[in-house]
C-alpha cells in the first residue's frame, strides 16, 4: 500500500509563517523589548534589522528578571541567543517542526539572504495542522467545575 503525501504538513513554510517578522537593533534595552512583546501580543523579537543576529523571547525576558539584571541598561544583545536556527520559506511544515524538535527551540525565524522575512512557532504548526489541533471553548463546560476533570 503506497501512503499519500500529507499535504498540509508538506505545505511550505511562506504559506502560514507570520509576516513581517518584528526586529529590533541589538542596543534596545530589555525594558524597551519586554514593552513590545506586550503591546504587539508576541513571544519573541528577532535582533538585527537587515541581518539575523539573535533571537530573545519572552522567557529570555523573565530570566534576567530573574538575576536582577537591570532592564533599562541590559540590551538584548546581552541576552540574545545567537547562532540562530532559521529555515527557508519554501521549505515544508514537516521541515520546521523537526527542526525545532531536533534544537529545541519554539520560534524559528524565516530566512532569506540572511533576512528575516518571516517566524513560525510551534503554536502556528499546531493551530495549522488539523491532527494536533485544539479547539478551545470560549468558557468552561457547565458541568465541569472548579478544575475538576474526568
Amino acid at each position: 500500500m503506497t501512503e499519500e503525501p500529507d499535504s498540509e504538513i508538506d505545505t511550505r513554510v511562506s504559506e502560514i509563517m507570520t509576516s513581517p517578522v518584528r526586529t529590533v537593533s541589538a542596543d534596545t534595552t530589555i525594558a524597551e523589548a519586554a514593552e513590545i512583546l506586550s503591546s504587539e501580543g508576541i513571544g519573541s523579537l528577532v535582533i538585527g534589522e537587515e541581518i539575523i543576529d539573535g533571537i530573545i523571547t519572552e522567557m529570555d525576558i523573565v530570566e534576567s528578571v530573574g538575576k536582577a539584571m537591570d532592564p533599562q541598561t541590559t540590551t538584548v544583545e546581552d541576552l540574545m541567543s545567537d547562532p540562530v536556527v532559521t529555515i527557508r520559506p519554501n521549505e515544508s511544515a514537516r521541515v520546521a517542526g523537526e527542526r525545532m524538535g531536533h534544537n529545541g527551540v519554539k520560534k524559528l525565524p524565516v530566512a532569506e539572504d540572511g533576512r528575516a522575512v518571516g517566524i513560525i512557532t510551534t503554536t502556528d504548526l499546531a493551530l495549522y495542522l488539523p491532527r494536533l489541533r485544539i479547539n478551545m471553548t470560549p468558557q468552561p463546560e457547565p458541568d465541569i467545575g472548579k478544575g475538576e476533570y474526568e
